[in-house]
C-alpha cells in the first residue's frame, strides 16, 4: 500500500460485489472508496432479488387465503381486499432499512463513501463531480442494467426497475420476454388479480435449465390462469387510449394495459471512460478480464455482472472476496463457478444445482436419471391442482450425484442444503442411505429409489 495515493482502492459501484470487496479490502487494512451514483445496495436490494421476493410472498397470500378453506378456516371473499400502493410503500420502507445497513456496514469498516457518477481519467485517477480521486487501485463493479429492444413504440415499455415503483395495477399485462424476470413478474401479476400473457420469442422459456423443468413449469403457470405465447415476439407497439395495442411477429394484434420488458441486461459502463484506457470489451460487451480479475490496465479490475458471469449476489460476493484476498490479502484462492446454485421464485419455485440433463450427458456419457411428481402434502387438504417434479442427474460410472433440479413450494430452500451434498461428491448410495425428514417434501431427495430411466 503506497502513500503516494489517496486510497488504495476506489470502488465503482455500491451493490453486492462492490460493498463486499470495498468492506473486506478496508478490514485488511487498506484505504478504501465507494462511489455510487443511484442507491447502496444495488440493482439485488433496490430493484432485484429483494423487493422481488417481497412482491412474491405478497402475490402468493391470496391463493393461501383460498386454500384456508380446506383447513376449516371460513375467508368471506367479499372481506378480502388487496392494496398494492400499501404492499409497494411497505417495501419501500424494507428497502430503505436495508440502505441504511450497508451504509453502516461500510462507514463502520473504514470505507469512504462518495455519492456522484465517476470517471476513469487515467489509471490511477477517478473524476467524481469536481473532484479527482488518486488511487493504486480501481474496481469497476457497476453492474448491469435492462435492455429494450428497439421496436416501434418503445417508450411505452417498461422495465423491471420500473415494476417497484408502478402507482396502480393494470387489469391486464404483458411480459416480453422468457428468463428469470419475466417468469417471476408473470407469477407476481397473475398472483395479484392480473390478466397476464407472457410472450417469448423461443419455443420454451426458461432457456438454459433442465428441459423437464421448463416444461413442467410452463404446464403449471398454465394452470394459474397465464397465457404462455411462445414462438412469438412484439414488433411494434402503439398507444390506445388507456392501453396499448401491441402487433405480434405471427402476425396477430392484442391490446394490454401494461407491458413489461425483461429481455436481458448489458453490461453498465457508460461513461466511464474504458475504451480510452485500453480495457478490452468482450464481444457481448462486457469487461474482459482474466480469471484473477484483472483488465488489460495493470491497476483496474472488475467483477460481478459487468464481467458476463452468472449474473447472481452470491457469485458477485464470492468474486469480492477473491480480489479482496488477492489485492490486500495472501493472494491465494479463485472463484469456482461449478454447481452453482440457483432458484427462480416463479410460482411455483424452481430450485437447481448442476447441469441440465442435456450437459450433463455431454459431460459424463452414462447417466442415470430419477424423477418424482407429486401433489405436495398441503394441497392434498387445500384442493389446489398445484403439483410437485423433483430430480437427480447421477454419473453412473462414479455414482456420483451430479445434479438436482426441482420445481416445488420452498425449491431454493431445499436446494441449498444439496448443493453441499452435490459440491462434497455426495454419491446415490449416499442419498439412499440418509434418513429422510418426514413428512416433508425435501425427503423425495433420499427416497427416491426407483429408476426413471437410463441415457448415454
Amino acid at each position: 500500500m503506497s502513500e503516494k495515493f489517496e486510497f488504495d482502492l476506489v470502488v465503482i459501484g455500491a451493490g453486492s460485489g462492490g460493498v463486499r470487496l470495498a468492506r473486506m479490502s478496508a478490514q485488511r487494512g487498506a484505504r478504501v472508496a465507494v462511489v455510487e451514483s443511484r442507491y447502496l445496495g444495488g440493482t439485488c436490494v433496490n430493484v432485484g432479488c429483494v423487493p422481488k421476493k417481497l412482491f412474491v410472498y405478497g402475490s402468493h397470500v391470496g391463493e393461501d387465503i383460498e386454500d384456508a378453506a380446506g383447513y376449516g378456516w371460513s375467508v368471506p371473499r367479499d372481506q378480502v381486499s388487496f392494496d398494492w400502493p400499501k404492499l409497494v410503500a411497505n417495501k419501500n420502507t424494507e428497502i430503505h432499512r436495508l440502505n441504511g445497513i450497508y451504509q453502516r456496514l461500510l462507514e463502520n469498516a473504514g470505507v469512504t463513501i462518495i455519492e456522484g457518477t465517476a470517471r476513469i481519467e487515467d489509471p490511477h485517477t477517478v473524476v467524481v463531480g469536481e473532484r479527482r480521486i488518486s488511487t493504486s487501485h480501481v474496481t469497476v463493479a457497476t453492474g448491469s442494467w435492462p435492455v429494450i429492444p428497439d421496436i416501434p413504440g418503445k417508450s411505452c415499455i417498461l422495465t423491471s426497475n420500473d415494476m417497484f415503483y408502478l402507482p396502480q395495477l393494470p387489469s391486464e399485462a404483458v411480459i416480453w420476454g422468457g428468463g428469470y424476470i419475466g417468469v417471476e413478474f408473470a407469477g407476481i401479476l397473475a398472483g395479484l388479480g392480473v390478466r397476464t400473457t407472457l410472450v417469448y420469442r423461443g419455443e420454451l422459456f426458461l432457456r438454459g435449465f433442465d428441459d423437464d423443468i421448463r416444461e413442467f413449469v410452463a404446464e403449471e403457470m398454465r394452470k394459474k390462469g397465464i397465457e404462455l405465447r411462445f414462438g412469438t415476439t412484439i414488433k411494434a407497439i402503439n398507444p390506445e387510449g388507456a392501453h396499448y395495442k401491441l402487433e405480434l411477429s405471427d402476425g396477430s394484434v392484442m391490446t394490454s394495459g401494461l407491458v413489461m420488458a425483461a429481455t436481458g441486461r448489458r453490461a453498465l459502463v457508460d461513461g466511464l471512460g474504458l475504451d480510452d484506457l485500453g480495457v478490452q470489451m468482450t464481444a457481448s460487451g462486457h469487461i474482459e478480464v482474466d480469471d484473477h480479475f484483472q483488465t488489460a490496465v495493470p491497476s483496474i479490475t472488475a467483477l460481478g455482472d459487468v464481467i458476463g458471469t452468472p449474473q447472481l449476489t452470491p457469485v458477485a460476493l464470492g468474486q469480492a472476496m477473491v480480489l479482496s484476498r488477492r489485492l490486500f490479502g495472501d493472494g491465494e484462492g479463485a472463484m469456482d463457478y461449478t454447481a452453482i446454485p440457483t432458484a427462480v421464485f416463479c410460482q411455483p419455485n424452481i430450485g437447481t444445482v448442476g447441469p441440465t440433463e442435456a450437459m450433463a450427458l455431454t459431460e459424463y456419457g452414462r447417466l442415470r436419471i430419477y424423477r418424482s411428481a407429486f401433489k405436495p402434502m398441503k394441497h392434498t387438504l387445500s384442493g389446489r391442482d398445484e403439483r410437485c417434479l423433483m430430480k437427480l442427474i447421477v454419473d453412473d460410472a462414479s455414482d456420483r450425484v451430479v445434479a438436482a433440479h426441482m420445481v416445488g413450494p420452498d425449491a431454493g430452500e431445499i436446494l441449498q442444503g444439496l448443493a453441499v451434498a452435490i459440491k462434497a461428491g455426495a454419491t446415490k448410495a449416499d442419498f439412499d442411505s440418509t434418513v429422510g425428514i418426514h413428512p416433508t417434501s425435501a425427503e423425495e431427495f433420499v427416497t427416491m429409489r426407483e429408476l426413471s430411466r437410463t441415457v448415454g
